[in-house]
Order: structure tokens, then sequence, then C-alpha cells
């Protein structure tokens, strides 16, 4: 008979996050953990509603083109069109 537990545990080492931020609304709670591994650094967002977590991995990679959608959601949520001209401006 195998042991799942321990062998589940040589396959996937335990690597404490680098940092971690928690975001706590109405009834969600938000985890965001910077992680690294032997293929590089990522974002591991966990969304605990109640007891029932989702995850994602956001690889360092993608990381600012998620934070630029992110920002143009925002910005069409309070009003702007999410094109951001604004910023780009002020930033040219």
């Amino acid at each position: 008979m195998r042991n799942f537990d321990s062998d589940e545990q040589e396959r996937r080492p335990h690597n404490p996050p680098l940092h971690s931020e928690k975001i706590v609304t109405d009834r969600k709670i938000f985890f965001l953990d910077l992680k690294e591994n032997d293929r590089g650094r990522m974002i591991k967002i966990t969304e605990d509603v109640r007891g029932r977590r989702d995850t994602i991995i956001l690889p360092m990679e993608a990381a600012q083109e998620f934070m630029d959608a992110m920002m143009r959601i925002l910005d069409v949520a309070n009003g702007g069109d999410g094109s951001m001209d604004d910023e780009d401006e002020a930033e040219g």
C-alpha cells in the first residue's frame, strides 16, 4: 500500500512565501503570496469564500500585463473608457 501523503511531500516540498498580503472583504478573503521555485517566481492568488478556496498561479513574466489589464478594468469601473490615456500622457 502506498502512502500518498509522503509521496506528495516528496514531489512538492514546502516553500514558504517570500512575501504575503491579505485582503478581507464582506465574505471573501484574498491571499496574495509571492512564491519561488526552480522555475522562477510567481504570484499565488487564493480566494477563500466560507472555507472554499480557489487558486490561480500568475507567473512573474505575466504580472505587468495582468496589472495593466486590472488598471484598465478599474478605469472603466470608475467611469473611464479603459484607455488610460491621461496616465500615459503624464508619463510621456
